[in-house]
């Protein structure tokens, strides 16, 4: 398995479900994407999306 075979099949976490995670505002981890500390994907309709083993990383202190 490729690494872009990975990520097309790893888990997106939406903005609230990182929220959650983290125990932040929606809002929070949004202005976490624009600044670059935690990598965004947009879906078609223009939402955000993040990667569920970046988020754990992140969570996990790595």
């Amino acid at each position: 398995m490729t690494t872009q075979d990975r990520h097309e099949t790893e888990k997106l976490l939406t903005p609230a479900e990182v929220a959650a995670l983290f125990r932040v505002d929606p809002k929070t981890v949004t202005r976490w994407a624009k600044a670059g500390k935690l990598t965004s994907i947009r879906t078609l309709g223009g939402h955000r999306r993040y990667r569920e083993s970046e988020v754990r990383g992140l969570l996990g202190g790595n």
